[in-house]
């Protein structure tokens, strides 16, 4: 997974301390090399990935940082990462493959270019913060950032139920939705490692593929297990991927409720899955190290 110098995905202020976006860069958020290939992920020939794949990554990527964005320029990203995706499922039908497998495969694309800070930085954005604080910190953010997603998804619904035929696009929609929720909480997991000190070994997509498992089952990695990377990267996780990805896909139908009932919904939704997600994850991280106390 890339490393980054900006924040989680929510508007400023979202976090109790108020982050800061103007810190100072101190780790660049440029690709690394994966598995000794410069660009796209392990296994694409010559590094080259698919141009849709690229714009899809670019586009999660953007919507799971914060920075100064507001809700216009989310709702433009989210509505241009709807119609990439539509093109992207229109194909993948047209090839048999299975939506399910589908957007596992858009996901593993998407997750070595997650960008996840160190706990250097971690700290500077969220004002010195450390220890419990600033899991804590990093927590009410995501779960602010999921529950955005949610509310822009559910707004967008309402107008397309004002014009029916957009409505088409609202599978698309659903599937964008569920991407960037996927990602920003794999981005709060992969974050919260770095909290609690437990590192993950391997290579940038080996290290991205250990957080997706992590994030498949709703646990922390254990860095006491010797086959961590190679479970990570085999048939079991990508199926659990597929079934993680699909429940988190049904969740966002309520967003398709009428008259902004379902941004309040969604939002919600997304809010206590995330929380709930960073609850066991901390519990799992706890027990291989404990951290200081709050300060008082």
């Amino acid at each position: 997974m890339t490393s980054e110098n900006k924040q989680t995905g929510a508007e400023p202020g979202d976090s109790t301390t108020g982050e800061s976006a103007g810190a100072p860069n101190r780790q660049e958020g440029a690709m690394e090399r994966r598995d000794g290939v410069p660009g796209g992920p392990a296994g694409e020939p010559n590094g080259r990935a698919d141009v849709s794949e690229r714009e899809v990554a670019e586009l999660v990527g953007r919507l799971t940082e914060s920075g100064d964005m507001n809700g216009a320029e989310r709702r433009q990203l989210l509505g241009r990462l709807t119609a990439t995706l539509a093109k992207g499922s229109k194909k993948a039908k047209e090839a048999g493959i299975g939506r399910g497998r589908w957007l596992a495969d858009v996901f593993t694309a998407v997750a070595p270019r997650i960008p996840v800070r160190d706990l250097a930085t971690l700290s500077e954005h969220h004002h010195g913060l450390t220890s419990e604080d600033l899991a804590d910190d990093l927590v009410r953010t995501a779960a602010k950032a999921t529950m955005t997603v949610g509310a822009i998804g559910g707004a967008l619904a309402a107008a397309e139920f004002a014009a029916p035929p957009l409505l088409l696009s609202a599978p698309a929609q659903l599937v964008a939705e569920t991407l960037v929720v996927a990602a920003i909480e794999v981005k709060l997991l992969a974050e919260l490692h770095e909290v609690y000190g437990v590192p993950v070994p391997g290579t940038g997509t080996q290290r991205a593929m250990v957080f997706v498992s992590a994030w498949s089952k709703q646990r922390g990695v254990d860095p006491l297990s010797p086959a961590t990377v190679s479970v990570a990267l085999g048939a079991a996780t990508k199926t659990a991927l597929r079934n993680r990805l699909m429940r988190t896909l049904g969740r966002h139908l309520t967003t398709l409720g009428p008259f902004l009932t379902g941004a309040v919904a969604g939002g919600a939704l997304n809010r206590a899955a995330t929380r709930k997600l960073a609850q066991a994850v901390r519990a799992d991280l706890r027990i291989n190290r404990a951290l200081p106390p709050r300060k008082s």
